[in-house]
């Protein structure tokens, strides 16, 4: 071969990428800065960035990707600025808040968590969650996390260490690694255990600040523990790292953002704030996270007045939402129904409005007055499901008179803020990383329009949400029986083919189809509000799913055995026993 034709060959080598490129045409993007929609766009990611951003017609190579946008809605992948992987949000996540190691011991639920770690990363980023911070982890998870940094399913993970604090429940204690807490004592315990952290490169600092504890009024406790709380912050400033601070009242609030805290995790509920103290956060660049929503998973999961959401029944964790019914059934009677009471109780109830009504008002002023807000779920507490919950924070956010330009801020750009990061993610802008969502719909209309996912592109790979998370005949007979529990027929027929036949066991045929079905159901649904069916057993073989049952109807228990056939993703024979 001649010089000049070997010069010829690897010019055309050359010529072709050697990158791969992804171009979405004729969408509508959203430019989350400015508060406007741009019709008729052509982004193009090339490897992991946005490479250019074209209004006008644009050569596509032969050899890309093209996803026509044509009326979709092109925006930045959504951040949840507070999680806890060390937490499920089941029941049993929380032993210092219920402690029913008896029926699931603690020990299991820290294995079960790390378990199901990339389960709930896989649920992220089919919620269009693209970035993740973990407010509040342990030495563990910083490890974990490292399995998941190059994973195209995986959300961008940033993590705290164990939080700093000067109280640690008991439950917590010589849990080595797994600890989600390290108790502080002193000013010198508080720097030292910042440099402890080092090592595992956590991307924040995070303080648990608990007042009354230790015996003392609110304001006297803080102001004794702030010497400890001013170190850790100075020691972690020192460090490069950012200090995330858990402060729900006001005076907590006020010490840590004038000793330097970036980033407040929760909002003020025991006052209305004054002008003084949003100037303070204006003045200090703080960011807040409203968390709007874990509390009343708790008093509603604990007081037995759950209401769960479509959305949630159908894209949350199977197993542990169907945890939360547990209370209906479990043995301690009398722990449960002292729960139940003091959560139903008039001065309980009246408390929870209050609290309720300070958190929207507070928020409404700090987003008027232009303090960055951030939104954050708190997932993992009792009833707070991972990636699930997210929409029902929005929904919340927008009930406090925050509008959805605003909502969709601090989903986006505000949470890079949180990390200092807006230069890398957050809008759409040639040169930052392709962390995407494609959808159907428009969330500037309709919040809820944020579910409605097309495709999610994360770290510049385009992805199926709906191939995410894989499908299993467990998960099918979980979801319709959680959807059953909470008499909510849409969601109890989700699972099942349109075509399902519902048989007496062995072989006598009660009735087939989706709309007869509906029909046998909704008239038990309705007519029965204690409706309840405890799992009592469960086996599963390949396709076939056998559930040992019993269930209480009105004033009656019966036992049964329910076998259920899955084909295609669905369940397409079932065969009660009674």
């Amino acid at each position: 071969m001649t010089r000049k034709l070997i010069l010829i060959t690897l010019l055309q080598v050359l010529s072709f990428p050697l990158f791969a490129q992804t171009y979405i045409t004729n969408v509508t993007l959203a430019d989350v800065e400015k508060q406007k929609l741009i019709p008729n766009q052509t982004v193009v990611i090339t490897n992991e960035l946005i490479s250019k951003i074209q209004s006008s017609k644009i050569k596509i190579p032969a050899n890309a990707t093209v996803i026509d946008g044509t009326g979709k809605y092109l925006f930045p992948g959504l951040t949840d600025a507070h999680v806890h992987f060390f937490q499920n949000g089941g029941l049993y996540t929380r032993p210092d808040v219920i402690n029913l190691s008896n029926e699931f011991p603690y020990s299991k639920e820290i294995e079960l968590a790390h378990q199901t770690m990339e389960t709930k990363l896989r649920r992220y980023l089919q919620n269009g969650i693209t970035n993740v911070i973990d407010v509040g982890a342990s030495y563990s998870y910083l490890k974990q996390r490292a399995l998941f940094k190059d994973s195209n399913y995986a959300p961008s993970i940033y993590m705290t260490g164990p939080l700093l604090t000067t109280y640690e429940p008991k439950v917590y204690e010589n849990l080595k690694d797994e600890a989600p807490f390290s108790l502080v004592k002193s000013v010198d315990d508080g720097i030292k255990m910042v440099r402890e952290q080092l090592p595992y490169h956590p991307d924040f600092i995070k303080i648990w600040y608990i007042t009354g504890t230790d015996g003392l009024e609110t304001e006297a406790s803080a102001l004794k523990n702030l010497p400890v709380i001013k170190a850790i912050i100075e020691e972690a400033h020192k460090n490069k790292l950012r200090v995330a601070v858990h402060a729900t009242e006001r005076i907590t609030a006020q010490l840590a953002v004038e000793n330097g805290c970036d980033f407040l995790v929760h909002s003020v509920d025991d006052e209305i704030i004054k002008d003084d103290f949003v100037k303070l956060l204006k003045k200090n660049k703080t960011i807040l996270c409203p968390t709007l929503q874990v509390s009343s998973g708790y008093e509603n999961t604990l007081g037995q007045k759950l209401k769960i959401s479509n959305h949630e029944l159908q894209t949350a964790d199977p197993f542990q939402l169907g945890s939360l019914l547990d209370l209906r059934h479990l043995s301690d009677t009398l722990l449960v129904n002292k729960y139940k009471k003091y959560m139903n109780s008039e001065d309980k109830v009246a408390k929870d409005i209050k609290t309720n009504a300070i958190l929207l008002e507070n928020l409404k002023k700090l987003s008027d007055a232009g303090v960055l807000i951030a939104t954050g779920t708190d997932a993992g507490n009792i009833g707070t499901l991972h990636a699930s919950s997210y929409l029902n924070e929005l929904l919340a956010m927008q009930k406090s008179g925050m509008n959805n330009w605003q909502i969709i801020q601090a989903s986006t750009i505000n949470g890079a803020k949180v990390l200092n990061k807006e230069n890398e993610f957050g809008t759409i802008t040639a040169g930052k990383k392709a962390n995407l969502i494609l959808l159907n719909a428009n969330p500037v209309d309709t919040i809820e329009n944020f579910t409605k996912i097309y495709r999610v592109i994360n770290k510049g790979v385009v992805l199926d949400p709906a191939t995410l998370i894989e499908e299993t005949p467990i998960a099918l007979a979980q979801r319709q029986l959680n959807a059953y529990n909470f008499r909510n027929i849409d969601a109890f027929l989700e699972p099942y083919a349109d075509d399902v036949e519902i048989y007496l066991f062995p072989d006598k045929l009660m009735y087939k189809g989706k709309e007869e079905m509906r029909k046998e159901y909704s008239q038990m649904f309705d007519s029965t509000p204690n409706l309840h069916c405890q799992l009592l057993n469960r086996i599963v073989q390949k396709n076939i799913v056998i559930d040992q049952e019993r269930v209480q109807v009105r004033d009656k228990i019966v036992e049964a055995t329910a076998i259920y056939h899955i084909k295609n993703n669905k369940i397409q024979k079932v065969y009660f026993v009674y």
